[in-house]
């Protein structure tokens, strides 16, 4: 009776600091947290967070591999990040993923398009951050498939604002299919700023649609400047569908440092990494 006893109270303990997640009963505040954490940084490491709780990485590793085991997470080489494989993660928590990041990224890539420049912008959450830093910018013409970029721009007066018609998708506001592509190449643009799911290690760009893909390539077809802006949890992601190579890219803005052989290659595509 006394082991039963003692089972039953580390039982209720357990179920009294138990918190549930999306469905998911997650044993610990510290797991919760880290599970803000790897939405806003797009990963977390075992050392960064056994310093920030004062804890041993064992005990890391093990709330790891609890909220790995539930989904929640995906295990990498020294931490976790938030999953993504051959099912893009929900529009709500791709925005919380390194937003700081983003932010920096954005607002360099903006100070590269002058006033008066025509732009074309795709679905993503990072290109949205570039149409928040686009809002002081006169005389623009922005060609877009995303409504939520529409939608901040009307705020800036000077812009015009070209919307490309097609098939709404409900999830995150974009556009797309045949009529996109065929109103996008209408236009020769100045700059296209693209967005996409992941960067291999080749340097193909990745992404999840196929319909979507159609309209970013004929985006690049139609562009003077192909700008790419993806923050540093692009390079640990993998999507199914190829979109281009780095090499048909004039500027990659990023917030972390390529590997080794990939910037190389960069170079000798003659594509410029901007790393804020």
């Amino acid at each position: 009776m006394l082991m039963q006893d003692l089972w039953l109270s580390i039982t209720n303990t357990w179920q009294r600091n138990a918190i549930r997640i999306g469905g998911i009963l997650v044993s610990n505040f510290r797991q919760k947290e880290i599970l803000e954490l790897a939405r806003k940084d797009g990963k977390v490491t075992v050392d960064g967070l056994a310093s920030l709780y004062s804890v041993t990485v064992q005990t890391i590793r093990r709330d790891l591999s609890d909220l790995a085991d539930s989904g929640r997470l995906v295990r990498v080489h020294g931490g976790a990040m938030v999953p993504s494989g051959v099912v893009n993660i929900i529009y709500k928590e791709r925005r919380r993923v390194n937003e700081a990041g983003k932010k920096a990224i954005a607002k360099r890539c903006a100070k590269e398009i002058p006033d008066g420049a025509s732009v074309f912008m795709n679905i993503g959450t990072s290109t949205e951050a570039v149409a928040e830093e686009l809002l002081d910018h006169e005389n623009l013409l922005v060609v877009t498939n995303n409504l939520n970029i529409a939608n901040t721009l009307a705020a800036n007066p000077s812009c015009e604002i070209i919307l490309a018609g097609g098939v709404l998708r409900r999830a995150d506001g974009g556009i797309v299919g045949g009529l996109t592509v065929e109103m996008v190449k209408r236009f020769k643009f100045d700059y296209s700023v693209l967005g996409c799911s992941a960067i291999d290690a080749d340097g193909d760009m990745l992404d999840f649609d196929d319909q979507e893909i159609m309209v970013t390539n004929k985006a690049i077809d139609r562009s003077r400047n192909v700008m790419v802006v993806a923050d540093q949890s692009k390079f640990e992601r993998k999507a199914p569908l190829t979109i281009c190579s780095l090499a048909d890219v004039a500027v990659l803005f990023t917030d972390g440092k390529l590997p080794a052989d990939l910037m190389e290659n960069c170079v000798n595509w003659e594509t410029e990494v901007v790393s804020v």
